[in-house]
This record gives structure tokens, C-alpha cells and sequence, in this order.
């Protein structure tokens, strides 16, 4: 049945303009993406499909091209709509991280970098460059691979913190394993971090560990 035949009550547009985005379920606000379905299913239906075809969300927008158009009813047209919503909402939190205070706005910083890192199928190193009033300046990835205390090198991150003339960085990587724990290695990486900003007056503010849409931060956890 086409969402226009349900009760009006019940059509996902009409109940987020009456009572916001946040009562309607994942399927829903994609079918509102996706505007209309396929014969037999409704756009709600595709959004079910969707999301037991690829897992979660972060596998859904971290797909490529030719994955996502294995599903009927999707192609490169869709592809490129979800593709500009993902880039919106990355853009949108760093806008305002980059207006405001990072630090007074923690759940955001986790966002931005589970959007950022969440899906990525390799571990991935990157900074967040901060002002004096700890707004965002940049993100920059500085190490791809296989990461450990010796392969992210001190002198790489504080060069980039000072050719940005960063007062203080968030550093963060991603644990495609799906355990956002810090490992031993970990531990170790961000003690030499924090040695080698201290020698410039770099503060380190957290150090976050993204495995999905999980995350464990240092500085909550009284790591730092």
C-alpha cells in the first residue's frame, strides 16, 4: 500500500511537521529521503529493506555506488541524495563547532567524528585543530593503516598543529572492529602525543575512539 493511502495520522510527513523528527523510526526518515517506493512496496518498506540489507546507517552512507544499486529501487540518483544529506550533516556540525566552543558541546564532537569515521573500513588517524576559545579550526586526517604508538609519529602531529597555530587538538581514530575500547597501543600513542604538544603548549582536550556508533572518550574516562 502507497504511504498517500495510510491515515493521515500515520504518513511520516505529516507526523514529523506536527511533532518533529524524533518520534519516527530509521525506515521512516529514509522512506522521506527516498520520497516514493517501488512497485509492490512502499517507501517505508524500501527504507526496511534498506537497513536489513546493509546493518545500520553508517554502512548504508558508507556504501559504494555499485552496492547500493544492487537493491531495486535505488540508483545512482539516490545514491548521490543520500550521499549530499551525509555531507550536510557533517558540514552542519562542523559549522558549528566551528561558532562555538568544541568543548562545551562534547555530544557534537562525537557525532561529527562518528560521522567522519564510523563507517570506514580501515583505522584511520585524524586532529581536530582548535582556537584559543576551542573552536574548531580543521580536521585533518594525518595517518592511515594499521595504527600503533610507532606508526602515528609525534613530530607529524605537532608540525600540523603548529602550521594551523592550534592552541589545543582532539585527536581521534576509529576501530573498525566495532570495540571502541582504547587499547594498549592506544594508551601508549596518546602518552607520546601528549609529551611531545606539551614541548609547544599544545593541549591535548580528548582523545576519542569511534567503532561505529560507539564511542569512548579519554577525557571522560579520566584517561588525560
Amino acid at each position: 500500500m502507497a504511504i498517500t493511502d495510510w491515515p493521515i495520522e500515520q504518513r511520516p510527513r505529516e507526523r514529523l511537521l506536527k511533532n518533529g523528527c524524533g518520534g519516527l523510526t530509521d525506515a521512516e526518515l529514509l522512506a522521506l529521503v527516498l520520497r516514493v517506493g517501488t512497485a509492490g512496496k512502499s517507501a517505508v518498506d524500501l527504507g526496511h529493506e534498506m537497513l536489513e540489507h546493509f546493518g545500520s546507517l553508517n554502512a548504508l552512507f558508507a556504501a559504494p555506488l555499485k552496492e547500493f544499486a544492487s537493491l531495486n529501487g535505488l540508483g545512482p540518483a539516490k545514491f548521490a541524495m543520500f550521499q549530499a544529506v551525509f555531507e550536510l550533516a557533517q558540514r552542519a556540525l562542523a559549522e558549528e563547532m566551528k561558532h562555538g566552543s568544541a568543548m562545551n558541546s562534547p555530544l557534537k564532537v562525537r557525532q561529527y567524528l562518528q560521522l567522519e569515521l564510523g563507517s570506514l573500513p580501515h583505522e584511520t588517524f585524524v586532529v581536530l585543530h582548535l582556537d584559543a576559545q576551542n573552536r574548531l579550526i580543521n580536521c585533518e586526517e594525518l595517518f592511515r593503516g594499521t595504527l600503533t604508538h610507532t606508526s602515528v609519529y609525534p613530530r607529524e602531529v605537532v608540525k600540523a598543529a603548529l602550521a594551523c597555530n592550534a592552541a589545543g587538538v582532539i585527536l581521534a581514530h576509529n576501530h573498525p572492529s566495532g570495540n571502541p575500547a582504547p587499547s594498549h597501543a592506544d594508551r601508549l600513542m596518546t602518552q607520546a602525543l601528549q609529551t611531545a604538544l606539551a614541548v609547544v603548549e599544545v593541549r591535548i582536550l580528548d582523545h576519542v575512539v569511534v567503532a561505529g556508533g560507539k564511542t569512548y572518550s579519554f577525557a571522560e574516562h579520566g584517561d588525560l
